[in-house]
C-alpha cells in the first residue's frame, strides 16, 4: 500500500473537481483594466459636462450662448460656451463680462467687457456701460442700456459652443432625455456588470475552500488507512 510519505512524485492526489476549483483565475490583461477605467472616465466626463450646460443653468435661470466670433480671445475664443446669469446691473462692476442684446428685444447678442460705467446724469436717468471685446482695438460703437443687458458671465466650458448649437432648440428637448438616458443605462450596466463579476469571484472562492476542505479530510482518511495496513503488515512479519 502507497502511503502519502511515499507516492510518486509528480501526482495530485486531490479529485478532478478539487484541482479545478483551486485553478487561479486567468487574471485580466491591462487593456481591460484600461477599458473599464476610461469607460468611467468618459461616464463621469459627460455627467460633469451635463452638470456645467444643462443642471446648473436652468437651476439659477441662467442662459447658454455661444461666442461665435474671436472679439473675447484669449478669454472666451469662437466656440466657447459661455453661462449668462441674470444680475440685476447695479450690480455689475468694471471689468464683468456682459452679454446684451444688440438691439432691445432681438435675438442677436453680444458678449463684451464692461470697460467703462456712465452714471446718469439726472434722477430719472439710467446707467449705462461702454463695453469692448479683449481682443478689439476699439470699444463698441453705442454705449449698453440696462434694458440690453441679459447677464454677466457666471463661467465658460470651452469648445462646448458649437455643440449648444446643434442642440439648441427643439432638438434640445429630444437629444437631452435620450443621451441622459443612455448615460444612466450605461453606469446601470457597468454597476451591475461590477456586481456580477464579485459574486462570481465569492461563489468560486468559496467553492475551492470547500473542496480544499473535503479534499484535506480525504487526505486524512487515507493516511490513517495506510497507518493501519502499514502497522498490520508490521505485525504480520513479527
Amino acid at each position: 500500500m502507497t502511503s502519502i510519505a511515499n507516492r510518486p512524485l509528480g501526482t495530485d492526489p486531490r479529485p478532478a473537481g478539487a484541482r479545478a476549483a483551486h485553478k487561479p483565475d486567468k487574471k485580466k490583461g491591462v487593456l481591460h483594466y484600461l477599458s473599464v477605467g476610461l469607460s468611467f472616465g468618459l461616464l463621469a466626463l459627460v455627467a460633469l459636462i451635463a452638470v456645467l450646460v444643462i443642471a446648473l443653468p436652468m437651476l439659477t435661470h441662467s442662459t447658454p450662448y455661444t461666442v461665435l466670433t474671436g472679439s473675447m480671445t484669449p478669454s472666451y475664443p469662437a466656440g466657447t460656451l459661455v453661462i449668462v446669469k441674470p444680475t440685476d446691473v447695479q450690480q455689475i462692476r468694471i471689468g464683468d463680462v456682459v452679454t446684451y442684446q444688440v438691439t432691445s428685444d432681438q435675438p442677436d447678442v453680444v458678449t463684451h467687457r464692461v470697460t467703462q460705467i456712465i452714471e446718469p446724469s439726472t434722477a430719472a436717468g439710467t446707467v449705462s456701460f461702454i463695453t469692448k471685446g479683449d481682443a478689439n482695438s476699439l470699444p463698441d460703437a453705442a454705449p449698453v442700456k440696462p434694458v440690453q443687458v441679459r447677464g454677466v458671465v457666471w463661467y465658460a466650458v470651452p469648445y462646448l459652443g458649437w455643440v449648444n448649437n446643434v442642440i439648441n432648440g427643439g432638438a434640445r428637448t429630444v437629444i437631452v432625455p435620450i443621451v441622459a438616458g443612455a448615460l444612466f443605462l450605461y453606469a446601470g450596466f457597468m454597476g451591475a456588470s461590477t456586481i456580477v463579476d464579485r459574486r462570481r469571484r465569492a461563489k468560486r472562492a468559496a467553492a475551492a475552500a470547500e473542496a480544499a476542505d473535503r479534499n484535506h479530510e480525504q487526505i486524512g482518511e487515507r493516511g490513517e488507512m495506510d497507518d493501519a495496513f502499514r502497522d498490520l503488515f508490521v505485525a504480520g512479519r513479527h
